[in-house]
């Protein structure tokens, strides 16, 4: 039988039954948290993930790492496509340890990346040291960028896990300049007891903000995550 634990994702927890194991993906780790809870304003019981914690075996993982030269250049591969081609402003939400950050700073963009946890942002800093890259600890859902306004929005699992998706992307959507875009790598994980926000329910919350909308499906692509997978990931571009 299956027990109900409650699964972390960087910056709130879904409360999920699962056996005892533990998962991880790409800039979210799913971890068996503790069983004492507290509830948020939808009556979802969820206790804080320390992330601190997390940070020193962060990277340990091929897909958050990014060590594997072959997952790298996958990686790279795709934030080429999906990020301005020109040197940008990009905002990387849940940035973590900096791995995505790092790419798109040595494609040329300056980079602002927001974390919740003060270890992750110390560890993006050092990552990115002497490159055009500011990391701030702070919530993805309402960042502590002021006025700042950028050209893309990156943002890898993060959005599942977050109680209000449809505020949080009205409200990234007002970060964007004038023909920016919101990149999004979401996911659907397990089948028993899947967890994630399918596509047809993110491409349907970002119709209403963005001119173009385009879907790319992931989880063939091992070389994303240093194997193979079987559950669903994919990444929607969304033009403003």
């Amino acid at each position: 039988m299956g027990r109900e634990f409650l699964i972390g994702a960087g910056l709130s927890v879904v409360a999920v039954t699962v056996r005892l194991i533990r998962l991880s993906v790409v800039g979210v780790t799913l971890g068996l948290m503790s069983e004492s809870t507290a509830t948020d304003s939808d009556g979802v019981a969820w206790a804080p993930v320390d992330w601190d914690a997390q940070a020193a075996v962060f990277d340990d993982e091929p897909d958050h790492g990014l060590r594997d030269p072959q997952v790298r250049a996958a990686w790279a591969e795709r934030l080429r496509d999906w990020l301005p081609g020109r040197s940008s402003d990009i905002l990387d939400l849940g940035c973590g340890t900096g791995s995505l950050s790092l790419l798109a700073a040595e494609q040329g963009h300056r980079v602002t990346g927001v974390d919740l946890s003060p270890a992750m942002v110390e560890r993006a800093r050092a990552k990115l040291a002497g490159r055009d890259a500011v990391f701030l600890v702070g919530d993805a859902t309402d960042p502590p960028v002021g006025e700042q306004r950028f050209d893309a929005v990156l943002v890898r699992h993060v959005l599942w896990a977050l109680p209000g998706p449809a505020r949080a992307l009205r409200h990234w959507q007002g970060l964007l300049r004038p023909e920016g875009r919101l990149v999004l790598v979401e996911g659907v994980w397990g089948t028993v007891t899947p967890i994630g926000i399918p596509p047809e329910r993110l491409t349907m919350l970002l119709r209403p903000l963005a001119s173009h909308l385009h879907l790319e499906h992931l989880s063939g692509d091992a070389r994303l995550w240093g194997g193979e997978v079987a559950d669903e990931r994919y990444a929607v571009v969304a033009s403003i």
